[in-house]
């Protein structure tokens, strides 16, 4: 059994600290600051709540946020690390650039922490099902003994960061073609070309189709996540000198911010877009 501590309590969070539990280890988490949803998520979980000074007090710590608040989380549970004796494994499972990894690795590695770097692709971890959880490091393997049993962890030949960059080119294709498919069927919805165009496609591209009827609807309530998501990824492309396609996802960031406020607000693009694929 390991001493396991989870930051924070999302969708994600949650799930993979419930398999942890049904597994048998010990997770906790930190409820300071957050949501009765995210203390209701951790709670059927059973992961147990503990202040913020004993959140490194763990054989591993798990961050598991939106890729804006992977260095600030780092910062702060460094200087928790820097005064233990005994120093857990820190574990970025954010999808953030390998360049921001590298900036948590410093963060986390100058406390004395040993540092894994993980990209999670797939949705939260169900009965029987988990994701794929790609593991880089010098201490992956030691990682992956601890998490395995119940969550399916690979470890990934590289350093700290390779397995963000993996992560990073995958949701570059899948989210970007849920992008593509935001933008060009709300721009069919506004110009009327709307059954035109989907009578084209089932015509001539019946698999776009079929991806749309369901990735579209499922982008709309976790717009608000992608937009940093996006953000990463352009950075990603920027820093090999790919300016034109990180440009592209710099727009499509703002595209899923768009979406994000439709969402909350008048939802008026997403009814459009909603009635066209019904039809």
């Amino acid at each position: 059994m390991a001493r396991i501590t989870i930051i924070a309590q999302g969708a994600m969070g949650s799930g993979i600290g419930r398999r942890l539990v049904e597994s048998g280890h010990d997770v906790a988490t930190v409820l300071e600051g957050r949501s009765e949803a995210s203390a209701a998520r951790a709670k059927a979980a059973g992961m147990k709540p503990v202040g913020f000074a004993q959140a490194a007090d763990c054989d591993l710590f798990l961050s598991i946020l939106p890729p804006s608040e992977a260095e600030a989380l780092a910062q702060k549970i460094a200087r928790l690390i820097a005064a233990m004796p005994r120093k857990p494994i820190y574990v970025d499972c954010n999808a953030i650039s390998p360049g921001s990894m590298g900036s948590v690795a410093a963060i986390a590695g100058a406390a004395g922490a040993e540092v894994v770097d993980i990209g999670i692709i797939g949705g939260p971890p169900k009965p029987g099902n988990s994701p794929a959880i790609y593991a880089a490091g010098p201490a992956a393997g030691r990682v992956r003994d601890l998490l395995g049993d119940g969550l399916d962890v690979r470890v990934q030949e590289g350093p700290v960061g390779a397995a963000s960059a993996l992560k990073m080119c995958y949701a570059g294709l899948t989210k970007g073609f849920q992008a593509l498919g935001l933008a060009m069927l709300g721009a069919a919805a506004r110009s009327g070309a709307g059954d035109a165009l989907k009578a084209q496609l089932a015509e001539s591209q019946p698999d776009f189709l079929r991806y749309f009827d369901v990735q579209v609807p499922a982008a709309f309530p976790k717009a608000y996540r992608f937009v940093g998501e996006m953000e990463e990824i352009s950075a990603f492309l920027a820093s090999s000198g790919e300016t034109g396609a990180a440009a592209i996802y710099a727009g499509m960031a703002k595209l899923y911010e768009r979406i994000a406020e439709d969402v909350a607000g008048p939802r008026a693009e997403v009814a459009a877009i909603t009635d066209l694929l019904r039809r």
